[in-house]
């Protein structure tokens, strides 16, 4: 994986990533709204990072890669594609993160809309959902933004919790 926009490059994870993946794990909006991705050391997140790899020629993923910086190099945060557990239905749901030093300045945007059109492709999806708290107002905005519609908000299950949240969907 290898794809450039005017300043962000997403790329394949490599074990020497682990204490940026570990650093950009500890800030307080990681522990807010993705708390199964934060890390308690850099040893744990080299494990992640291990596993993640093993997954990329794998079928149903999940396919998780870092964001890293044009101008500097550096690693502020990542972007995936997992699959839903949905009774009916194959479905996949996008994820990203921006490490709190870097939000604010559109990189979670721009990944999505580059990542997701390839990632669409080489899976033969025709739809993707995005599912967030609905009190993370800048996940909203990302996925206002990327053209993902809203289909639902409400309580459902987030992180193994009934929360409120809300459900985005885009048909490609």
């Amino acid at each position: 994986m290898n794809i450039k926009t005017p300043r962000l490059t997403i790329t394949t994870f490599s074990t020497d990533m682990a204490q940026t993946v570990y650093e950009n794990s500890q800030d307080e909006d990681t522990r807010r709204f993705v708390p199964d991705e934060v890390y308690n050391s850099v040893e744990e997140s080299l494990t992640a990072i291990e596993f993640l790899i093993s997954r990329y020629n794998s079928a149903d993923g999940p396919f998780v890669y870092p964001i890293i910086t044009n101008d500097g190099g550096q690693n502020i945060g990542y972007i995936q594609l997992c699959k839903l557990e949905l009774e009916d239905e194959e479905a996949w749901e996008i994820g990203y993160h921006i490490a709190k030093d870097f939000t604010g300045k559109g990189y979670a945007t721009e990944a999505v809309k580059a990542f997701l059109p390839v990632m669409a492709q080489k899976l033969n999806l025709n739809e993707v959902y995005g599912i967030c708290l609905a009190e993370n107002t800048a996940s909203v905005l990302v996925l206002e933004k990327c053209g993902f519609s809203k289909i639902y908000q409400g309580l459902g299950n987030y992180q193994g919790k009934e929360m409120q949240i809300i459900k985005f969907l885009i048909k490609l």
